[in-house]
């Protein structure tokens, strides 16, 4: 098999990608180690930057995120039992959408479908080669039996774990990495949100978020310890955690019902550097992970995928490698900006155990801080409805 541009992964990055590469007449292939049904079952986040939405129409794939996405002007922060909002429309002009990642992977596999586009699932042991010359191809199990395809370009929007990274392990791959001392315990459960925004709890027991993927799914976290077992977490248990973390009213007001998923995250922030080699591009996942505090995972995977397929469009329509040359650095340049928004973040909402006395009052400083000035507060708009691409 020969195509242009092989993509390793279906998550939403390689199906982006593959679909504005097709429109533009660029062929692709996406190469799936699970089956479809296997992706379509991760639940993941789902706050849209209006970058991402704007893509999502490019590739033709938003209209249902328009018809049942939530657009959100702004959300809560919660501590000494008080609320605070943060107005984003009013600080920046701009609003962030609340559609589960779910869905939005749902919407591009549809659409790749309907415009013809070629994905292998069960491509097991997927392995990009020779992408440091002219010729790359990457060789994968299909039905037991070795294949292998051909291309001019190699994208791995293959995760975290994936094989892209892999490759480039020993050829000047720079790695940074923090992990924090918790984790978050989340659960779904089919019952309204407490709050029609998202509503985010710094409280001495610890820090809760409070979100939804529709107005009759909820999604709600807790920072719990990394020891932490879910088989630990009865519904009841989580219920009575979750409340003692929110000011009274906000509990109160809450509808409790059975889980439909329960797990426990870690969280760390990893970059990977430089982003490309040779004919082999990091996409996403497979470059840098950020916590989930910010809400900045999916965003930047989108970020990555509108600086890669503008220079893989000018490559084959002008001739150019001025975009693949520039991605890498300009792809990080958003990514350690979002980076540092997301560390700051996680910081300053979630209870560290060694902070001690005094970590502790600058934490409460800042929340004070964050939520009396302007100034401040539209800094953290700005970085929540995303920096510009």
């Amino acid at each position: 098999m020969r195509t242009q541009v092989a993509i390793i992964g279906s998550g939403p990055s390689g199906l982006l990608l593959g679909q504005l590469l097709t429109d533009a007449g660029i062929d692709n292939v996406i190469l799936e180690r699970a089956t479809r049904d296997y992706v379509l079952g991760r639940i993941r986040a789902g706050v849209l930057e209006e970058g991402t939405t704007h893509m999502l129409d490019e590739a033709g794939a938003g209209a249902r995120m328009h018809a049942q996405g939530l657009p959100h002007d702004g959300f809560d922060l919660t501590f000494a039992g008080k609320h605070h909002r943060i107005d984003l429309h009013a600080l920046t002009g701009k609003r962030v959408m609340v559609y589960g990642q779910t869905e939005v992977t749902r919407d591009l596999m549809d659409r790749r479908a309907e415009t013809g586009g070629v994905t292998i699932y069960e491509a097991a042991d997927a392995e990009p080669h020779d992408f440091d010359g002219g010729k790359p191809y990457v060789t994968f199990k299909s039905n037991g039996v070795e294949q292998r395809l051909d291309c001019d370009f190699i994208a791995g929007c293959d995760g975290y774990h994936g094989p892209s990274r892999k490759a480039v392990e020993g050829k000047g791959l720079e790695t940074f990495e923090r992990t924090y001392p918790f984790g978050w315990l989340g659960i779904v459960a089919d019952v309204p949100p407490v709050s029609h925004e998202l509503i985010y709890s710094n409280h001495p027991r610890g820090f809760a978020l409070c979100s939804m993927r529709s107005n009759t799914r909820s999604r709600y976290y807790v920072q719990c310890a990394l020891d932490e077992k879910v088989e630990a977490w009865s519904d009841d248990r989580f219920w009575d955690e979750l409340r003692s973390r929110l000011p009274a009213e906000t509990a109160q007001a809450m509808t409790t019902g059975p889980s439909i998923e329960k797990s426990i995250a870690p969280l760390r922030s990893f970059v990977a550097e430089p982003m490309r080699f040779g004919r082999l591009f990091l996409v996403g996942d497979a470059a840098h992970i950020v916590p989930p505090t910010g809400a900045k995972g999916l965003n930047l995977a989108a970020s990555d995928v509108r600086y890669l397929f503008d220079g893989l469009r000018e490559h084959y329509s002008d001739r150019s490698d001025a975009g693949i040359d520039a991605y890498s650095q300009r792809a990080l340049a958003r990514v350690w900006k979002a980076e540092r928004f997301s560390w700051w973040m996680t910081n300053t909402m979630h209870r560290f155990p060694d902070a001690g006395s005094f970590g502790q009052r600058i934490q409460e400083a800042e929340l004070d801080y964050l939520t009396g000035s302007q100034a401040a507060s539209t800094s953290m708009a700005e970085n929540y409805v995303g920096l510009p691409f």
